[in-house]
């Protein structure tokens, strides 16, 4: 990491604030945490706002998820992919749809995605993510496509995930956070 790990000897943080973090991390603070906390109101606000992000949404956690791993691929945030990879796969989805991902992602996905190990909602959302991080701007047919299988709540919150991973990508890079050994 291009920072030092952040420890409570270098800058003390309020107890609660720790804790918290703690908490929602299984009692283990993770290096992306040891980055954050060297802010309180970055490591506080991040805190609420991607647990909720995490666990708070009624979106599909499978669609979220590839959408967040294809946001870790698209801008090589390789933190963000070993994290949720391992999270799509828990939320249903496949190696083989993981290796579909990678498989598009070599293949300009923001103009489309035709790989066979992907159904057509994962395309879209894989497009619908590629078009989010490479050209801000989302086609009209694909939002259109989106909202055949898609409420708008679902919409929302799946729009929201890709953008909040695309936060948590830049940091990431920016800073070279490593993952956990």
């Amino acid at each position: 990491m291009r920072i030092p790990d952040w420890t409570p000897e270098q800058l003390s943080q309020p107890k609660e604030l720790v804790d918290a973090i703690l908490a929602r991390r299984g009692g283990e603070l993770l290096n992306i945490d040891k980055a954050l906390l060297w802010s309180y109101p970055v490591a506080s606000g991040w805190n609420v706002y991607m647990r909720n992000v995490r666990t708070g949404l009624s979106a599909s956690r499978k669609l979220c998820e590839l959408g967040i791993c294809t946001v870790a691929l698209l801008t090589g945030a390789h933190y963000e992919y070993h994290h949720h990879a391992p999270d799509y796969l828990k939320a249903g989805g496949t190696q083989a749809e993981l290796d579909g991902l990678n498989r598009a992602i070599a293949n300009a996905p923001d103009k489309g995605v035709q790989d066979e190990a992907l159904d057509p909602m994962s395309r879209w959302v894989v497009q619908y993510a590629a078009q989010m991080t490479l050209n801000v701007k989302v086609d009209a047919g694909l939002f259109k496509q989106l909202q055949t299988q898609l409420n708008t709540t679902e919409i929302v919150e799946l729009t929201t995930a890709i953008a909040a991973y695309n936060m948590v990508a830049r940091l990431l890079v920016a800073l070279e956070v490593s993952p956990e050994e």
